[in-house]
């Protein structure tokens, strides 16, 4: 692993924050940092030496491609007034994209299975959200803060009540594979779609079930064409990507099975 990793590289924050005090952001955002990556091995020969954060008062959270050649990573978020569930959140789907390789000049996202790469991500937010809330509740960023833990929970537990409905009422919690077959040219719509969302509820589930399966993420897009490929040599591509790393090829097997992919 490099000196600088996707774990150290310096926060810098950028754009406009209002009232908030940067330093509060930033320990916010640092805090999510370790909550998505604590224990999780970095496998990556792409990662990047610096991390901007630029907030932004519309438009949705994205990485910004930008191509000055440097190994900085560039999230963009938009959210309100020290709204720290939120900020938390949308940092660490952004963050799922760095870590999946996904924020270099190149990183053009593009169907058809970038949506899978949406659904990780989101997974890897719910994921860190989820220790965040723990984290905070014991040892707050803010004197006397702990019960705001319980807020950060609450924001999670919401966002899988609404996907988890999603899933019962597309069939994707029936069967899978038959829920690809039949909502294929839906699901492969290239951004956090109405199925890419529940399908990142089965991903958390495995996240949650076999620890280091997390760090397949770091594998991701090491190849010509990246998600811009059919999703059959999208994961046999992924899985040699994880050999060549060393990274358990767990995560990429799993969907295979459960997709029914030859």
């Amino acid at each position: 692993m490099p000196s600088t990793s996707l774990l150290t590289a310096p926060i810098e924050l950028a754009g406009d924050w209002g009232g908030m005090l940067e330093g509060a952001a930033v320990q916010v955002v640092e805090r999510m940092r370790h909550a998505c990556l604590d224990g999780v091995r970095l496998v990556s020969d792409r990662q990047p030496t610096r991390l901007r954060v630029e907030e932004h008062t519309s438009g949705p959270p994205a990485i910004w491609l930008h191509r000055d050649g440097s190994s900085m990573a560039w999230i963009i978020v938009d959210i309100g007034e020290r709204d720290w569930s939120k900020l938390a959140y949308q940092f660490g789907h952004e963050l799922g994209h760095v870590f999946a390789n996904s924020w270099q000049a190149d990183a053009k996202p593009a169907p058809p299975c970038q949506w899978l790469e949406e659904a990780m991500v989101e997974a890897f937010s719910l994921r860190g959200l989820g220790r965040l809330a723990k984290d905070w509740k014991k040892n707050p960023p803010f004197a006397g803060d702990n019960a705001f833990g319980d807020a950060i929970g609450k924001y999670r537990e919401n966002i899988i009540k609404g996907y988890a409905a999603l899933a019962d009422a597309q069939g994707l919690t029936q069967d899978p594979a038959l829920w690809f077959a039949n909502h294929q040219s839906e699901i492969e719509v290239p951004n956090l779609n109405p199925f890419a969302k529940p399908m990142a509820l089965n991903i958390l589930a495995e996240y949650e079930r076999v620890p280091d399966c997390v760090e397949a993420l770091g594998a991701l897009n090491r190849w010509p064409g990246r998600s811009g490929i059919p999703i059959a040599d999208y994961l046999s591509q992924w899985a040699k990507s994880c050999a060549d790393l060393q990274a358990s090829p767990r995560l990429p097997q799993h969907l295979r099975d459960m997709l029914h992919i030859a």
